[in-house]
Parts: C-alpha cells; sequence; structure tokens
C-alpha cells in the first residue's frame, strides 16, 4: 500500500510543492510550502484518529493533506481542481488502488473555499486543517501587511490553536489577535466564507465548529 511517507519523500510531488510555492510567491500569496503540507497531512489523520476512523482512511488524509496545493504549481486559480488531476496521475502511477485514488482525489479537489463541498470524511477533514492554518510564520515578508490584508490577518494572529471535545462533538478553533496589528472584522473579511466552510466540513464529521476569537466565541 501506498504511505504517507512514500509520498513524503517521493521526489515529483515534492518537486511540484516547491513549484507551486514559487508561483505563490509570485502571485503575491502567503506561505504554501512544506511546512503548510506538513501540518495539514499530520492534522487531517489526527483528527480522524480522534474520531476512531479506521487506520488507512486515516493515512489517506495524510496523503491528500500533504498533496492539496500542488496545484498552486499550474495557478492559484481552480487549483483545486487541477491539483487533484495531478495527483490522479501521480498515484496511478505508483499503482494505488482507484478506490483510495478517488478518495484522495475527491478531497483536495473540494478544498477550496469557492467551489468545496465535504462529500466524504477525508474532504471534511482536509477542509478543516486547511482553513484553520492561521499563522504568522505564513507571512513571507511582515513589510508587507500594511498593504495586503492577508499578511496583515496571519501576522496579526499570535496563536491559534484547535481542540476537539469528543464529549460534547464539537471542534473549537481558537485565535489570539493582536488588535494594534489589524481589527477582529479583518479576520472576518477573509476568513468569513473559510469558517462557515469548516461549520459544514464539521458538520459531515458529526461536530460542531465553533470559532473563539481573543476569548470571545464568535461562531
Amino acid at each position: 500500500m501506498i504511505t504517507f511517507e512514500d509520498i513524503r519523500h517521493n521526489e515529483e510531488v515534492n518537486t511540484y510543492i516547491r513549484m507551486a510555492d514559487r508561483t505563490m510567491v509570485a502571485m503575491g500569496f502567503t506561505e504554501h510550502s512544506f511546512a503548510h503540507m506538513t501540518k495539514i497531512a499530520i492534522e487531517s489523520g489526527h483528527i480522524l484518529e480522534m474520531l476512531g476512523y479506521n487506520p488507512r482512511i486515516c493515512e489517506l488524509a495524510r496523503i491528500a493533506g500533504y498533496m492539496h496545493d500542488i496545484g498552486n504549481m499550474i495557478n492559484r486559480y481552480d487549483h483545486a481542481q487541477s491539483g487533484a488531476v495531478m495527483a490522479f496521475t501521480i498515484l496511478t502511477k505508483l499503482g494505488m488502488p482507484p478506490d483510495e485514488i478517488a478518495v484522495i482525489t475527491c478531497a483536495i479537489g473540494n478544498h477550496d473555499e469557492k467551489t468545496a463541498v465535504p462529500v466524504n470524511a477525508v474532504s471534511s477533514v482536509l477542509i478543516l486543517a486547511d482553513k484553520m492554518d492561521v499563522r504568522r510564520t505564513r507571512v513571507r515578508d511582515p513589510r508587507n501587511i500594511d498593504v495586503d490584508i492577508h499578511d496583515r490577518v496571519n501576522f496579526a494572529v499570535t496563536d491559534a490553536r484547535w481542540d476537539l471535545n469528543l464529549e460534547r462533538k464539537d471542534l473549537t478553533l481558537r485565535v489570539t489577535i493582536d488588535n494594534t496589528i489589524c481589527p477582529v472584522m479583518d479576520f472576518f473579511e477573509i476568513f468569513l466564507d473559510r469558517m462557515l466552510l469548516c461549520r459544514k466540513a464539521a458538520d459531515f464529521l458529526g461536530l460542531t465548529f465553533r470559532l473563539e476569537i481573543n476569548g470571545s466565541p464568535l461562531l
């Protein structure tokens, strides 16, 4: 069986990740390289493990998480769909069974908030892990925060962590924002659609998604 470690050390995949992040640099987007890919992979698998999904599904979630943004190599726009096609080609060449390829490509093709629908457990957890990755270290150049709202919001986030409460069946994203860098409204200007998508993804997994900013529940 193809494992997360196989994909993580696959030079073709890693080449596309490097090239995709260079595209993001040219377009002025935040970090979308190995730090982001690895974080999403590990957290996607971890959440499904906590929910009791079988180990193979958790492994497919890690693979989807690691590959989910390779479509940025082509263009940021429609990157979910192009990334799904790229993943299909790579995984087919590696000999992964069609039923597993279908799960992974479906998840990758459904992770962008403009077109995403949480259609299975892997797609749902990929949405959650991806959209909850808000952090200062994704900002490439802090000198740009006055002109770019995405950099400003990410740089203003001094802490962001999620908590899965199995008894209450809720997943809470707790964010701390430095109000001297940007107001909370700036966060909602760029993240509201993503947070609403997280609510749908959590619902698919039988969870309630909650958002707390600076200790106040907002969603």
